[in-house]
This record gives structure tokens, sequence and C-alpha cells, in this order.
């Protein structure tokens, strides 16, 4: 595979042609926030908001998810109109996100613990509002459950059901304020399609669907253990 030569944050690298930038600054160890893509998604959704960067001879802040990497391309992701975007957006996730972490099973496994870590913005803003959603945990499925009230909406659990396991078990319900991942019909999971992959679980960047606690110890006994 062709290599290209770009410069991000004053540091030279080089990355595959046709990489996408996000993932050519992580592999270089350079840290843009991000929660809704998955590597190798070839139309990520970029709905989060979360890793602009401004690229020299761009007029405006770009998504580096979208961006395709170029010879010579200058990256910037400090700068201080990117870090006011990506800290709007964080608190934007943060404003109808419950903070008790030590309760949460996603607790040290959270990507918006790292980004408040890494980026040092604070996980309890206090320049908007706190609306928080109050949903039933759905502990159906005998071997995980979902809280909606932790979903922060990235969507990558429904691309992976619907797209990479072809189960359709589960998408964006409702509309506006009220969207939602779920089942059909805003119904129990154990009695959608699902198939039982775990994927939701895998890519969830919250653990609002997360492990019941009989399957974590046979996947903590397991290290082989792929879902």
């Amino acid at each position: 595979m062709p290599k290209v030569n770009l410069t991000i944050d004053g540091k030279r690298f080089e990355a595959e042609a046709g990489e996408k930038l996000l993932w050519a600054a992580l592999d270089n160890g350079i840290y843009i926030p991000h929660l809704c893509v998955g590597r190798g998604e070839v139309e990520p959704a970029s709905s989060c908001r979360l890793c602009f960067v401004e690229i020299e001879g761009r007029g405006e802040p770009a998504i580096s998810c979208n961006e395709t990497v170029l010879e010579g391309m200058i990256v910037r992701t400090k700068t201080e109109a990117v870090t006011a975007l990506v800290h709007s957006a964080f608190d934007l996730f943060m404003s109808t996100h419950p903070v008790n972490c030590e309760t949460c099973p996603g607790n040290n496994q959270c990507s918006l613990q790292e980004i408040a870590k890494k980026m040092k913005f604070k996980l309890k803003p206090k320049r908007l509002p706190e609306i928080l959603p109050s949903y039933k945990i759905d502990d159906s499925h005998p071997d995980f459950s979902f809280d909606a009230n932790r979903c922060v909406l990235c969507g990558k659990c429904v691309r992976y059901c619907n797209e990479e396991a072809g189960a359709e078990a589960i998408d964006f319900i409702y509309r506006g304020i009220g969207t939602k991942v779920g089942a059909f019909g805003d119904g129990p999971i154990a009695e959608s399609r699902c198939i039982s992959c775990f994927r939701c679980v895998e890519v969830c960047p919250v653990k609002a669907f997360y492990f019941k606690e009989s399957i974590s110890l046979v996947m903590d006994c397991n290290s082989n253990f792929r879902p």
C-alpha cells in the first residue's frame, strides 16, 4: 500500500494512502476525541461532532473521521477554534448523560471519561442545564442489559446490528428530543430479532449496552472470547 506524508501538530508522519485522518492521528499517538465511528467504516456517520481538526488551506475546521489523508497535509488538533467546538459538543452530550460513574458498568471503560481526562473537560458542565432521561432499563435479554439513559445516540450499535450482523434487532425510534435506540415498537430486546452476537455491547462507547454478571465472569475467565 503506498504511503503519504503529512504533518500533525508539528510532527511529520507516514500514513497509508486512503486512510482516514482520525485513524492516522491515533495510530501515531495523537489523540482526537471521537464516539460514533469505528475503524474501517467506509462512510462514517460523523454524528458526534467531536473529532474536529484544522487543515491548512481550509477555511474552517473539518471532521477528521471523514477526511482522507493527502500528501503534504498539515493538520492541527489543538487550536482554540477546534477546542471550543469539541468542548461545546462534549458539554451537549454531558447535559443529558447521568454522571454516576462509580455505579456505572462502564466505569473506566467509557469514552466520555477518556475524552474528559485527555481534553481536560469537566464531566458535569455548568454552562448548560441538565436534562436527564428516565427510561426503564431493558433487562429482558439473559446475557446483557440496555440502559437508554446512558446512551449517547452515537449509532454504532445500530449500524453494527443492521449492517454487519444483519439482525436488524435495534434501530433509532421516535423523533426529535425523544429519539432513542430500541427494538421495534420499543418492545423488549429479547423479543426482537436479536441473534445474541453481542456486537452492540462490544461497540458501545459508554456501555449503555453491558453484559450481565454471569457472562462477564465467563469473559474474564476466557481471554479468547470473541462476540
